[in-house]
């Protein structure tokens, strides 16, 4: 398939490659192709095994698309980028669209990216049950491969930019995540699953304190200091469920480790049962 291409070009222009991580969304991937047209000079869609027509669908759009099984977000966004064929890579959701007013930024940019060491950070901005919420997150979702490398974790893969090298760029990353209460829950409990294996892989150590104290505090932070007490039921469902995602990371860690040392003592028991068997067998002959 040929690429999309950008309306700028010639001498001085640095292209970019939109890259993109998919499974099963054909619903919504359209509208994340469509709004990078205007600044990216190709799309690569990555499928890690879609049973609906995304990938008929990203095709028929003039993306390049690539099926690799599921390996993880941080390995599945690395392959998407090592299989760009520019340096400038912009990273993008299935479930994120790029405004008019980001989109022009960035196509202004293009011309003056000379710095690799320069990485840009965007504005993104999520739904909850069809309501904007008024505070976001400044994301890096543009940078240049060369540079800079994806971080190598379970969850929250983005690339490993220092924020004294990133710049803002004007406009919003829209993101349109919230499908259903049943889509949300199912979604938070593998991110907290995640959340939970990267603290153990870490070797972080359980403390119920945080466990009493972080699932109030984080109410506390999004319904009031952020305030999410203006959304209405939305804001309130935002703030409860943020509970939720503290006390199951928590919690999740905590089996973890207790697993963890169960296997251990159960691994010493078993030793020592044997060792001892040992010993009486010897005795008796």
């Amino acid at each position: 398939m040929d690429s999309v291409k950008s309306v700028v070009g010639g001498q001085g222009n640095y292209p970019i490659s939109a890259v993109i991580i998919a499974q099963d969304d054909e619903v919504r991937i359209s509208k994340a192709i469509q709004s990078c047209r205007l600044f990216a000079d190709e799309v690569i869609v990555i499928d890690g095994g879609s049973k609906d027509g995304t990938v008929q669908l990203s095709e028929s759009l003039n993306c390049r698309v690539y099926v690799n099984p599921w390996p993880g977000y941080a390995k599945q966004r690395e392959f998407g980028v090592e299989r760009a064929v520019h340096d400038w890579v912009f990273l993008i959701d299935t479930d994120e669209v790029v405004s008019d007013e980001l989109a022009a930024s960035i196509l202004e940019l293009k011309p003056g990216l000379m710095d690799q060491s320069v990485a840009y950070s965007i504005y993104r901005i999520g739904d909850f049950m069809g309501r904007w919420l008024d505070r976001g997150e400044y994301l890096v979702r543009l940078y240049n491969r060369k540079a800079y490398g994806i971080r190598n974790s379970l969850v929250h893969e983005m690339p490993e930019v220092s924020e004294e090298r990133t710049i803002r760029l004007t406009g919003t990353l829209w993101h349109y995540g919230y499908r259903s209460i049943n889509d949300h829950v199912a979604r938070f409990n593998k991110y907290t699953d995640l959340e939970a294996e990267s603290a153990y892989a870490k070797g972080k150590r359980f403390r119920v304190s945080h466990l009493l104290l972080r699932p109030p505090a984080r109410f506390l932070q999004k319904y009031f200091l952020h305030g999410l007490f203006k959304k209405g039921m939305s804001g309130f469902g935002v703030s409860v469920f943020w509970v939720m995602y503290e006390f199951m990371v928590g919690f999740k860690h905590y089996e973890l480790i207790r697993s963890g040392k169960l296997t251990q003592h159960n691994a010493k028991t078993s030793q020592t049962e044997k060792e001892n068997k040992g010993e009486r067998s010897y005795a008796v002959q």
